[in-house]
């Protein structure tokens, strides 16, 4: 089993510039609730990282550009987490539930 996370940004440098631009100016706008959880505006989150390293879970990240290249024919809603398990895919968390998580420090506290 292989857990998927698709962030809702597309790859590349300049994209990653944007981005960065985007949670500085209008951090309540940006439409990648992953990105926001799993990501200060510059590096990584320490918790999120720590949780990462240590999992079992076997993770994999994709850009929606990287994701739509790799599983053309998979209609999601972005962002999402997938699990991928003998060849088939399901939403394990939909953008939706995403959205209200507020921090991963507390996920436990949820917008309503």
């Amino acid at each position: 089993m292989k857990v998927i996370l698709v962030y809702n940004a597309n790859s590349g440098k300049l994209n990653a510039l944007f981005d960065v631009g985007h949670k500085l100016l209008r951090p309540s706008t940006y439409p990648c609730s992953i990105c926001a959880l799993t990501y200060d505006t510059f590096s990584e989150n320490a918790i999120w990282k720590t949780f990462r390293e240590e999992s079992k879970l076997n993770m994999e990240f994709y850009h929606k550009d990287e994701f739509e290249n790799t599983f053309p024919n998979v209609q999601i809603a972005y962002p999402s987490i997938l699990k991928l398990e003998n060849n088939m895919l399901t939403t394990v968390l939909n953008n939706e539930v995403l959205d209200e998580i507020i921090d991963i420090e507390d996920n436990h506290k949820v917008k309503v």
